[in-house]
């Protein structure tokens, strides 16, 4: 049974007893999502993580969401990505692509990778400019109180140092205001070069779910979303603040165990 609960503004808390349980939630909450996104707008534009979400999202292959789901309406990015070759060991879009996108009947023509011949400025660059044209033609939204992107999903995952898409702590790529995209070449764990969605992006999305397993998160579950007081580091995902849309945490035991009991509520 999970655990459900807010707090404050860091959004909905979905604590589950086992990793089938939250894949099956969370399954089940991207796929009423992009119903919902067809029904209102015909498309569903939806930006992935690397690491572990692959994995997790990986009942949507099954039945039944692999016959139910929409999938010739999705359309999708990378909310970050390392700047290597497409069948890189390293490359969240062959994560991606082997984990998922080639067991579901997606259009090729949807999904969007980044230029990986050109450097990580350029790809950077390069993918601003592929989000920017269809923001234009709406297959993108573009939020109301700013000109960034709309995603309908942003999905993040979350690392043992609170980094969220390769947005990492102390990083300069932090304070960027003014590019939907930017890139990074010195990252703390490699490989050093990548491409990220900045913070306004990430915060102008529709919706955000942050998937955390295990208990190397913890901590950083608890800095991201508990009342921490000031002397405590500000991590990156504490800055992951949608403006007007739903930020949903999908966390297992291991990574809520840290969490004051307080905010959870049955």
């Amino acid at each position: 049974m999970a655990l459900s609960g807010g707090h404050k503004n860091r959004g909905e808390l979905r604590i589950h007893e086992s990793l089938e349980e939250l894949r099956t939630d969370l399954a089940d909450y991207v796929a009423e999502l992009s119903e919902a996104s067809v029904k209102e707008r015909g498309v569903f534009a939806v930006a992935l993580s690397g690491g572990s979400l692959i994995g997790l999202l990986g009942k949507l292959c099954e039945a039944p969401y692999n016959k139910t789901v929409d999938w010739s309406k999705w359309y999708i990015f990378w909310a970050d990505e390392r700047v290597v070759a497409k069948n890189h060991v390293d490359s969240n879009y062959k994560l991606a692509k082997d984990g998922l996108l080639s067991k579901v009947p997606v259009v090729p023509s949807h999904v969007h990778s980044i230029n990986d011949s050109v450097s990580a400025e350029e790809a950077a660059d390069d993918y601003e400019f592929v989000i920017r044209q269809l923001v234009r033609t709406r297959v993108i939204s573009v939020s109301e109180i700013n000109d960034c992107p709309k995603f309908d999903l942003i999905l993040l995952g979350l690392g043992p140092d609170g980094h969220v898409a390769s947005l990492f702590p102390n990083h300069s790529a932090l304070n960027e205001r003014e590019e939907w995209v930017t890139f990074i070449t010195d990252s703390p764990k490699p490989p050093p070069e990548r491409i990220t969605f900045t913070l306004p992006v990430i915060n102008s999305a529709s919706n955000v779910a942050v998937v955390v397993t295990g208990e190397s998160k913890a901590e950083s579950v608890y800095f991201a979303i508990d009342d921490v007081g000031p002397d405590c580091p500000l991590i990156p995902a504490r800055m992951v603040e949608p403006a007007t849309g739903k930020l949903v945490w999908f966390l297992d035991k291991l990574a809520a165990s840290k969490l004051e009991e307080s905010n959870l509520n049955k």
